[in-house]
């Protein structure tokens, strides 16, 4: 057992021993050209292919060179105008934006259902609502409440307001909405409605605030400009005012399908700053999308309830609006980047570490698909067995003098 000890303390020193005294050695790789003209194009393909993708993605198209900043600071005002006529009425921001005057959210009434004169008290419940039908009051329990539904069960059987079957008794807001509804035609003229977004954003990194305003002399040149603007991507593309029907046509969605089911539509407003050049450069870009289940899916679209409340008779009277309309969700997204050396250093050490993939790249297919005869491989790869006493010459040698370890291949190889 002692004999066991000291041999491990033993193997133990020499392996430190010799661990220190190589710590300090110097090694370099055995340099092997090999004149094959088919590996030899793969190299320097691979090469042209891992410098381009650096050159043109990384540093031109992706500014691996700048610092960047992804998160900016961002405020949002809204304001809808026009005016149409809907029948005897003149509707104005008041009657048909929510609200007049927003922030990153503002919506647009298009078509209404009315019930009128809606009071508090006892009424049929509707067919469609589940347990609903009945044929004797104990069909129907009473102070059950079904949330489908539009009130409390009194426990009766009633008949449905005109028809001949019956349905539960209900205590609500009567009559229901399904029985007495009223719906008026769609506010076509809405397609000329125009939306005046105004975007701040701010990018505290740099210190940089923009707007999405058209810059200008003076206040009196900016009004007289935004008069008179409406946004288009060619010939106007920096003045805040859309049109509903351009927001509508850009998200590909039918405007006369919107009034009848409501949407929500989603305008992006991306900022991308190169703050290499000057502040004014950086301008906003919109783009539209529907956000929304499409129309084709169940309760699709966007509509909202709310109710108009008068005294009629001394009684507490009710008339329930429900309105389907665009929602319009103004989304900013902003990024600017700057020069900074300490990317630039990062990027450029490691475009020169991935060029080293070449090799690897050309190693593998030389010796998995070229080297037949295993000719390359034993020139590449030296196999020490046992130390010997007298030291032997090899490719991988310490150089005491001027020379080159330099191994040529080219000669007396079959490829």
């Amino acid at each position: 057992m002692t004999e066991t000890c000291h041999k491990i303390i033993m193997g133990l020193h020499n392996f430190l021993k010799e661990y220190i005294h190589g710590f300090w050695d110097y090694e370099t790789p055995k340099v092997m050209v090999v004149k094959n003209r088919t590996l030899g194009v793969i190299y320097r393909g691979v090469q042209f292919l891992v410098i381009t993708y650096f050159i043109w993605y990384v540093f031109i198209s992706q500014k691996a060179y700048q610092e960047s900043e992804t998160r900016p600071e961002s405020s949002v005002y809204t304001l809808m105008k026009g005016s149409a006529i809907h029948g005897d009425e003149i509707l104005d921001t008041v009657e048909y934006a929510q609200p007049s005057e927003g922030g990153d959210v503002i919506s647009t009434i298009l078509r209404r259902e009315f019930t009128f004169n809606q009071r508090q008290g006892t009424c049929a419940e509707h067919f469609n609502v589940a347990d609903a039908n009945c044929t004797t009051d104990s069909d129907c329990v009473e102070g059950e409440v079904n949330f489908s539904g539009h009130g409390r069960r009194t426990g009766r059987c009633v008949q449905y307001y005109n028809h001949t079957f019956k349905t539960c008794e209900i205590q609500s807001w009567c009559p229901i909405e399904e029985y007495a509804v009223v719906r008026e035609p769609p506010l076509e003229e809405a397609i000329n409605f125009t939306v005046f977004i105004r975007n701040s954003i701010h990018f505290p990194k740099f210190k940089v605030l923009r707007g999405n305003i058209k810059d200008a002399r003076n206040k009196r040149d900016i009004k007289r400009y935004l008069n008179k603007c409406h946004y288009d991507e060619e010939r106007d593309p920096y003045c805040p005012i859309f049109r509903l029907g351009y927001i509508a046509a850009q998200a590909r969605e039918n405007f006369s399908e919107l009034c009848n089911t409501g949407g929500v539509i989603g305008v992006f407003i991306n900022w991308k700053c190169n703050l290499d050049l000057d502040p004014s450069h950086c301008k906003p870009t919109y783009s539209f999308r529907r956000l929304d289940l499409r129309k084709d899916l169940p309760d699709a679209g966007y509509y909202y309830r709310f109710a108009k409340y008068y005294s009629k008779d001394g009684e507490e009277t009710r008339t329930l609006i429900k309105a389907f309309g665009i929602r319009l969700d103004i989304i900013v997204h902003g990024h600017a980047g700057k020069f900074s050396p300490i990317p630039t250093i990062i990027s450029t050490v490691t475009a020169m570490t991935s060029v080293g993939i070449c090799t690897i790249i050309c190693d593998w297919i030389m010796l998995t698909f070229i080297d037949k005869n295993e000719v390359y491989s034993e020139r590449k790869f030296d196999e020490v067995i046992k130390e010997p006493t007298n030291p032997i010459p090899t490719e991988l040698s310490y150089i005491n003098s001027f020379g080159s370890n330099h191994s040529d291949l080219s000669d007396g190889v079959p490829l």
